[in-house]
C-alpha cells in the first residue's frame, strides 16, 4: 500500500484543486438569466441558430486536415527513433506518406478541394 501512496497523494492534490476552482468559480460569478444573455460567437451578434447544419463542403476539408493532423502524429515521434531504428523507420515512413499523398491526390480527383 506504501507504493500507492504518492498516487493517491497526487489524486487528492488534483481533486482537492478542481473542487477547489469549481467553489472559487460559484463564489465570483455574476448571477445572470439564459434569456438575457446571447450565444457567444466572437463578440458579434448571432447571425444564424446556435444549432445550424454546416454545408456539406466542410467535411471533405475536415477529413483532408484530420489526416495531415493524424501524419503530423505520428511523424514527431519517428524523428526520435529514427536514428535507433536507421533505415526499417525511414521506409516505413514513406509508406506512410505515399498512403497519405494517394488519399490526398483521390479527393483532389473528386473535387474535394474544390471550393465552389
Amino acid at each position: 500500500m506504501t507504493q500507492f501512496g504518492p498516487v493517491l497523494a497526487l489524486l487528492g492534490v488534483s481533486v482537492a484543486l478542481v473542487l477547489a476552482g469549481y467553489g472559487l468559480s460559484r463564489l465570483l460569478a455574476v448571477a445572470r438569466i439564459a434569456a438575457d444573455v446571447p450565444p457567444f460567437s466572437g463578440g458579434l451578434p448571432a447571425t444564424e441558430h446556435a444549432v445550424s447544419r454546416f454545408h456539406v463542403r466542410w467535411y471533405p476539408v475536415t477529413l483532408v486536415f484530420l489526416a495531415f493532423d493524424m501524419e503530423m502524429l505520428f511523424m514527431y515521434p519517428w524523428t526520435l527513433v529514427v536514428s535507433r531504428v536507421g533505415v526499417a523507420s525511414v521506409i516505413e515512413m514513406f509508406l506512410f506518406l505515399a498512403i497519405l499523398l494517394a488519399g490526398v491526390l483521390y479527393a483532389w480527383r473528386e473535387g474535394a478541394l474544390r471550393w465552389t
